[in-house]
């Protein structure tokens, strides 16, 4: 049976299923948050916050929010209600993208049964459309886990020095890549096989 592939942005009723995808791929790690920690980053910037769905099922997920470049959220921390102050001294920019002109990707995760079928390019692509229409600059992110040539592989370059040693675990590496000024072209609509 084929299954269409759908993003839609995080609601309420997904945060049971986020939070066990969050646990199982980052527990690992020793870099899970609570279920507070990742609402907060959602309840951030509920705009850039998305789910991907396999026919009924939430598949996978990616958490966004503006943040100033070379800055990244603490994980032993929630989101504050006021933003981070922007280099300006002004804790309100003026635009929509955070005013730093930054979209943090903080996690995408994809269900592990459901990896390597190009879900997280799915949500990649979206997320870049919605930088794009905010007028975000660049997306940023934290390599964690070995995961750094996944990202170099979609155009991320690396910071080095930018994240501090055990900040995000061993090897953790802040990158960055410019949201670029026209879409690529769309991944083709997809549809899976039941797998289960």
């Amino acid at each position: 049976m084929d299954e269409t592939v759908r993003v839609r942005l995080l609601a309420d009723r997904d945060w049971d299923a986020v939070v066990a995808l969050e646990r199982d791929a980052y527990s690992g790690l020793g870099l899970s948050e609570d279920r507070a920690a990742l609402q907060s980053r959602a309840a951030a910037s509920p705009d850039t916050c998305f789910v991907v769905d396999v026919g009924p099922r939430t598949a996978g997920y990616v958490l966004a929010l503006p943040y100033p470049p070379h800055r990244y959220p603490d994980l032993a921390r929630t989101e504050d209600a006021e933003p981070p102050a922007h280099p300006s001294g002004s804790s309100s920019p003026s635009s929509g993208s955070g005013g730093w002109g930054n979209l943090h990707l903080h996690d995408i995760v994809v269900s592990p049964g459901l990896r390597r079928r190009g879900l997280a390019s799915h949500l990649l692509h979206h997320l870049t459309g919605t930088a794009r229409a905010r007028g975000d600059e660049r997306i940023s992110l934290v390599a964690v886990g070995g995961t750094e040539g996944f990202w170099t592989a979609r155009g991320f370059v690396a910071q080095p020095g930018v994240v501090p040693a055990g900040a995000y675990g061993g090897g953790a590496v802040y990158m960055s890549k410019p949201v670029p000024a026209r879409p690529s072209p769309s991944p083709p609509a997809t549809t899976l096989r039941e797998v289960s």
